[in-house]
């Protein structure tokens, strides 16, 4: 049986005014794992989405036409899987990346002029600072959950208009995966 947990708080209000399409051409990293969780969830809420993924260099929702995730719901604006959506969505507007060099996970927070709700969070530090810890935990399962070709497929999409808002090591098996 699915267990329904709170993985972040809730940003309707903020994110249904917005006109950015950030679940347009996103296609978030899903592991085997989150897979298993989603087609749970869908068939315990009755929820008919026939393929509702991609399996390629890594996994991902299926698009529709208009290049939107197959769990949004452009009525609502809401995510049909919100409370088991990929690990990136759940982290969203904070991403991240790894350098291999120094063998660190980088933590980048997206501007405001491409998502309003990172507007929000960085003038509510106390609310950045939740959501940031809320953030390094749903990343730092999903690197560890990937395989290495997933890893590094994903590492390779750019995140424009980003800034660095942090840093962390990483664990050694993580970084052998790339």
């Amino acid at each position: 049986m699915l267990k329904e947990v709170v993985r972040q708080i809730d940003y309707f209000a903020i994110c249904g005014r917005c006109k950015i399409d950030c679940c347009r051409d996103a296609r978030p990293p899903i592991t085997s794992k989150r897979e298993k969780i989603i087609e749970e969830y869908l068939k315990m809420n009755g929820i008919s989405i026939a393929e509702p993924f991609v399996h390629a260099e890594y996994t991902f929702p299926r698009e529709d036409a208009s290049g939107h995730c197959i769990f949004y719901d452009k009525n609502s604006k809401k995510c049909r899987v919100h409370p088991v959506k990929p690990e990136t969505c759940a982290s969203g507007p904070i991403t991240f990346d790894i350098n291999k060099k120094t063998g660190k996970i980088e933590w980048y927070l997206k501007t405001e002029n491409i998502c309003v709700l990172a507007g929000e969070l960085f003038k509510n530090k106390d609310a950045l600072g939740r959501h940031f810890e809320s953030a390094k935990k749903e990343i730092l399962r999903l690197v560890r959950e990937l395989d290495s070709k997933a890893l590094r497929a994903i590492l390779k999409r750019e995140e424009p208009e980003t800034f660095k808002i942090g840093e962390d090591e990483i664990d050694g098996a993580v970084l052998s995966k790339l």
